[in-house]
């Protein structure tokens, strides 16, 4: 990422953060749209999750100038969502539903050059966690070729 992406990412977040109520009601009515499997993996009553969403994404967007600060953090989080059952695939739909909320959320800010930013913050964190998931996998879970090697 940039650091001209890092800033567009942070500025257009500083927006959104005002409405993050209906901003992750956005995000997960439209990931449950698009992924209905993945109603499951979360629990019946939404709002705690909802508060963890919007305060996570807040940390990890006012530090994304400096990765280094959140990389453990991205990396705890990716290895504990194994034990909730996300999967690899989960993770283009959750893309998806979030530059879906920024879109709606941001109106007429949200440009092109946003979409890439954002895509890239995502795809690059979306990556970290998606390793360290493979890492904390069991190794009965794991394929032949990452069990023989790695």
């Amino acid at each position: 990422m940039t650091p001209e992406q890092v800033s567009m990412v942070q500025a257009s977040f500083q927006k959104v953060a005002p409405i993050a109520d209906t901003a992750a009601d956005i995000f997960y009515d439209r990931l449950f749209e698009i992924g209905p499997e993945l109603r499951p993996l979360f629990p019946a009553e939404m709002s705690d999750q909802k508060s963890k969403l919007m305060k996570t994404l807040g940390v990890a967007i006012a530090n994304l100038h400096q990765v280094g600060t959140i990389l453990p953090v991205v990396q705890e989080l990716g290895a504990k969502h194994v034990s909730y059952g996300v999967k690899d695939e989960h993770y283009d739909k959750v893309g998806s539903a979030l530059l879906y909320t920024l879109e709606k959320g941001l109106g007429d800010a949200w440009t092109p050059e946003l979409k890439d930013a954002w895509t890239e913050t995502y795809v690059t964190v979306a990556g970290v966690m998606k390793d360290a998931a493979h890492k904390a996998m069991p190794a009965e879970k794991k394929g032949f070729f990452a069990r023989m090697f790695g």
